[in-house]
């Protein structure tokens, strides 16, 4: 079993910096890939980001690419999502999930993941 909280969102201006993270509970969390989906009102829940065990392998949604970093601290058992270059549209909930896959790999769909945090707003404003 996996708890995760999430920490970090708030408001700031187009362009600005946010990063949000992410606790889990656990002695094994250096063994769950993790991701970062957002869902924003009336849209599905999309990926943003994911990282593997060890944060050898990384994804990025295009939307997001060149803009925002995922990483982790397996000792500190949390992963967070810089996210730099903000746009309005970058506005939503922000959901950390943890996959249960066996596979040293970022896992990119939904299914994956089998915990997920509360979520964080993020608002970006024009």
């Amino acid at each position: 079993q996996v708890q995760l909280v999430e920490s970090g969102g708030g408001l700031v201006q187009a362009g600005g910096s946010l990063r949000v993270s992410c606790a889990a509970s656990g002695r094994t969390f250096s063994r769950y890939a993790m991701g970062w989906f957002r869902q924003a009102p009336g849209k599905e829940r999309e990926i943003v980001a994911a990282i593997s065990w060890t944060g050898t392998n990384t994804y990025y949604a295009d939307s997001v690419k060149g803009r925002f970093t995922i990483s982790r601290d397996n000792a500190k058992n949390t992963v967070y999502l810089q996210m730099n270059s903000l746009k309005p549209e970058d506005t939503a909930v922000y959901y950390c999930g943890a996959s249960g896959s066996l596979r040293n790999d970022a896992m990119t769909t939904l299914n994956d993941y089998v915990y997920w945090g509360q979520g964080t707003q993020v608002t970006v404003s024009s």
